[in-house]
């Protein structure tokens, strides 16, 4: 029995470790604002996620029928997908700890 426990054990650890994020940074154009929030994500998640993370970078003005769809009202803002709960980021991601705070709420 205990050793059964401490499989299961080792197996949410294992998990935990090698959990993904999946993020979607939604910008348009190649503005001052979106080369920051895309270098401030790029930092963020290089310096706590490395090899753990999908970023998509997705242009609104090159695919505008997104924003109605995933109900984008403003940019840049950046959507977690995964691990859940969603969330969302409006700005140019440069409170690098409020981001990673709530990047890492599950």
């Amino acid at each position: 029995m205990i050793s059964v426990k401490k499989s299961a054990v080792s197996r949410k650890k294992a998990r935990k470790r090698k959990r993904q994020y999946t993020l979607r940074l939604y910008v348009t154009g190649v503005t001052h604002l979106s080369r920051r929030a895309l270098a401030n994500i790029k930092e963020i998640c290089e310096k706590n996620f490395p090899g753990n993370y999908i970023l998509e970078i997705v242009d609104l003005y090159q695919q505008p029928e997104l924003t109605q769809k995933q109900q984008i009202v403003a940019s840049p803002t950046l959507v977690k997908t995964r691990p859940l709960p969603l969330c969302r980021f409006v700005g140019d991601l440069s409170d690098s700890s409020k981001v990673l705070s709530k990047l890492k709420e599950h």
